[in-house]
């Protein structure tokens, strides 16, 4: 097995997971996908928690480069929140689905504890990024302020994703995004 393969699997299994959610993976499926057999799976993974484990680590690294890149190109805090809910909205765009944690994250009981450890850690880099973002447009909020109001918007732009994907309709979340900037949820 190559390392090519690996990543196959894991670039399946995330669209899988993306679309279906964790529950809906399925290593037979997936094999097939991919077109190796189950074992081969097995292979690389070698149970289902190994697997969802390492797809959220995954997403939560792209994530931490995707902001860190966001921070580091450009000093303007509207480009930042923008390129912020642009990731979510991409999500839907390409083949209407979700974030990866975030819908792993309304399956959480059935989580094994790999996969939860994960999944805590994506919503604590996007708590943490935007509470550092608010440092920034709110610096007169406290430590304990804007980790509340950084959790409030991550929650904010999952739900407003979900909300779109439920009707099918991209301009659901754009519409949903604009709001909440009007209303001053979003700096």
């Amino acid at each position: 097995m190559t390392m090519d393969t690996r990543e196959t699997i894991m670039t399946v299994a995330r669209k899988m997971v993306q679309t279906r959610g964790y529950n809906g993976l399925s290593f037979r499926e997936l094999a097939k996908e991919v077109g190796i057999k189950s074992a081969s799976i097995h292979y690389h993974f070698p149970t289902k928690g190994d697997l969802g484990s390492a797809l959220a680590r995954r997403y939560t690294e792209d994530g931490i480069a995707y902001l860190s890149g966001l921070r580091e190109d450009s000093d303007d805090l509207n480009l930042w929140m923008k390129g912020y809910t642009e990731i979510f909205r991409m999500a839907l765009v390409n083949d209407n689905r979700m974030c990866l944690c975030g819908i792993m994250a309304a399956e959480y009981d059935d989580l094994p504890s790999e996969v939860r450890v994960e999944v805590d850690n994506f919503t604590d880099v996007n708590v943490r990024w935007l509470s550092d973002v608010l440092s920034v447009c709110r610096p007169q909020l406290t430590d304990d302020e804007r980790l509340s109001q950084a959790l409030a918007i991550y929650a904010a732009v999952e739900g407003a994703q979900l909300v779109a994907r439920g009707r099918g309709d991209i301009a659901v979340f754009d519409t949903t995004i604009q709001a909440y900037r009007t209303a001053g949820l979003l700096p």
